[in-house]
């Protein structure tokens, strides 16, 4: 270990220039530093769940990066403090509006089945059974998409961006109550593989709060990954490390886990590609609303349900209930990867189509689950609300509830929103040896099967379906809001009513995205935090509408959300969550005298 220690420590000095303190004497042991959820100013803004993220996006934005390169050095210093929800071995979608052209972009960098994986893979497999082993592991896309995104919008090359993140994992970080929980919560399963256990369970128990966790692996691994490129993950060695441990995963002397091995081969490295997509846009009450296309649902069923409620005559919480619920219909119905199944996009995001469904909500909650809709037509107006109950609808599919997002802003006026992941809290549970990564378990967002029809059903290099949602709201053109949040399939839910919260019911953002949350996903009982269910259960119990506690983890809370919102003459307002998942940080390059 002093070996290990020495060499991150020359690392530190050969990649950043700062001659820093060695491993051992960093900050002692204490409270983790305190995070602030709303900032205002202007130079740039940021707000990501946790702290050392956020400053190594000021740090790049100070130095003259712009949102891109921003937004990646927040995303890379995630992977080593918030390493159960993100990192290089695993994905995400990423929105950027570049302010030169108007334009908003988009990168899927979502990972992908091994060639090897068929339509019935998963088929008879128990879904726990199937997170923890090597046939849920993804070919990764997370490095892709930061090339990609360097090379069209960024100024600054891999190298200079992943400094901070590596300064955080060789130096540590104070361990919050978020991180000691989640490992406890995988601890069965972290014990389970010899190099999980030695970098998360330390002498066999989770790091304490208030305790330094350090990633010495992880630091030579990014120090790698700066000096040898993308080209080293995607075929080179780091690629065969990953590929030898999905297939051969390091499972610890007596053990009695069933651990499958995965299909994953070199070769499915090599050819990935994260792909620049159009994003999908509808138009609300005088806002362009910008998504992520297929293959996230996201960008689809937050606009569908947004027409939707453009299309009523008011707006309150009972709409957007039963606007989520016909969006996520259709959503099942229809979504998947658009390189194998045909996703009928322009259709659900039209207004006569949004009108014809907007037809079916009426004083009192719909029968469930709703029927999809035919998108495509005939359109024969407003359909009797007859077509909707039971027939026709599918149920929710499994869908890992961990996930992280963040926004940047610089001081030219570029936004990005990024949402990554590697699936569950703690993705596969295996962490390559000697490298500090995490594996995700992304394959497990597919159909299980046998379900014929199904547009999620596995498929050689198919990407499964997401809820991801990144999204950027733009007015004449120019940004006003950017928006995202983890949580599975509830992350739809909780990006639609924060715009609902903020745009319709006026709320600030700080309030918008604090508010207590309810996710209908066409299920029988909407899903609620309990404050939610105080406020408005009963009244909304009157229309017919059912509640259950969201289960979680953790229990009774939905979503961790990010945001921004531009206030005009340079002024950025950076909003992060004040309490869910341990509360966020939102921090700006000047900060804004107070009012």
């Amino acid at each position: 270990m002093r070996a290990a220690g020495a060499i991150a420590s020359l690392i530190l000095v050969a990649v950043t220039g700062l001659v820093g303190p060695p491993a051992q004497a960093a900050a002692p042991p204490g409270k983790p530093p305190v995070k602030r959820p709303v900032a205002e100013g202007y130079g740039g803004a940021v707000a990501t769940v946790d702290l050392d993220a956020s400053r190594a996006a000021l740090e790049i934005l100070k130095r003259g990066g712009n949102a891109m390169d921003a937004a990646i050095a927040a995303a890379a210093t995630l992977g080593v403090t918030e390493p159960y929800s993100a990192g290089i071995a695993g994905g995400g979608f990423l929105l950027y509006y570049d302010a030169r052209t108007r334009q908003v972009t988009t990168i899927d960098g979502r990972e992908t089945a091994p060639r090897a994986m068929t339509s019935t893979a998963l088929e008879g497999i128990p879904f726990d059974e199937a997170v923890t082993s090597g046939l849920s592991v993804g070919v990764p896309g997370t490095v892709a998409l930061w090339d990609a995104g360097l090379r069209k919008h960024g100024t600054l090359p891999l190298r200079e961006v992943l400094r901070p993140a590596i300064v955080t994992a060789e130096r540590g970080f104070v361990v919050d109550q978020t991180f000691h929980d989640q490992t406890r919560q995988n601890a069965d399963r972290f014990k389970d593989f010899t190099s999980t256990a030695a970098l998360f369970l330390p002498g066999g128990e989770p790091p304490r709060v208030g305790s330094i966790f350090r990633n010495p692996d992880l630091a030579r691994t990014y120090w790698e990954l700066a000096r040898r490129g993308p080209g080293w993950l995607y075929g080179g060695e780091l690629g065969r490390e990953i590929v030898a441990t999905v297939k051969r995963p390091p499972v610890a002397p007596g053990a009695t886990r069933v651990v499958r091995p995965g299909l994953m081969e070199l070769s499915d490295l090599r050819s990935y590609r994260a792909i620049e997509r159009p994003p999908t846009k509808v138009t609300y009450r005088g806002f362009e609303v910008y998504g992520m296309a297929p293959p996230s649902s996201g960008g689809a069923a937050v606009g569908e349900a947004l027409s939707i409620l453009e299309a009523l005559p008011r707006v309150g919480l009972h709409e957007y209930l039963e606007a989520s619920r016909l969006a996520f219909a259709d959503r099942n119905a229809y979504v998947g990867d658009p390189a194998y199944v045909r996703v009928p996009l322009d259709g659900l995001l039209s207004d006569v189509y949004a009108k014809e469904r907007a037809c079916l909500i009426g004083p009192v909650a719909m029968p469930h689950p709703a029927a999809p809709g035919s998108p495509e037509g005939p359109h024969a107006g407003c359909p009797s609300p007859a077509r909707s109950p039971a027939a026709g609808g599918k149920g929710e599919r499994p869908e890992g509830p961990e996930t992280t997002h963040l926004v940047v802003a610089d001081r030219w006026g570029n936004v990005a929103a990024y949402t990554l992941t590697i699936e569950q809290t703690g993705g596969s549970g295996i962490v390559v040896p000697g490298r500090g990564i995490l594996l995700n378990n992304e394959l497990t967002d597919f159909t299980f099967g046998p379900a014929p029809g199904d547009p999620n059903l596995p498929g050689p290099g198919k990407r499964p379906r997401s809820s991801m949602a990144p999204t950027i709201v733009l007015k004449n053109g120019r940004p006003v809001l950017a928006v995202g949040s983890p949580g599975g399939a509830t992350i739809i839910t909780t990006v639609l009513q924060i715009l609902v919260n903020r745009i319709d019911f006026g709320m600030p953002l700080p309030e918008a995205i604090a508010a207590p949350r309810a996710s209908q996903r066409n299920l029988a009982a909407t899903q609620a935090e309990p404050e939610f269910i105080e406020r408005y259960g009963a009244e909304l119990s009157a229309l017919g509408h059912e509640f259950t506690v969201f289960p979680g983890p953790p229990a009774g809370e939905i979503g961790a959300a990010t945001g921004l919102e531009f206030l005009g003459g340079g002024r950025v307002q950076a909003v992060a969550e004040p309490s869910r998942r341990g509360g966020g940080s939102a921090l700006v390059v000047t900060p804004a005298p107070r009012r």
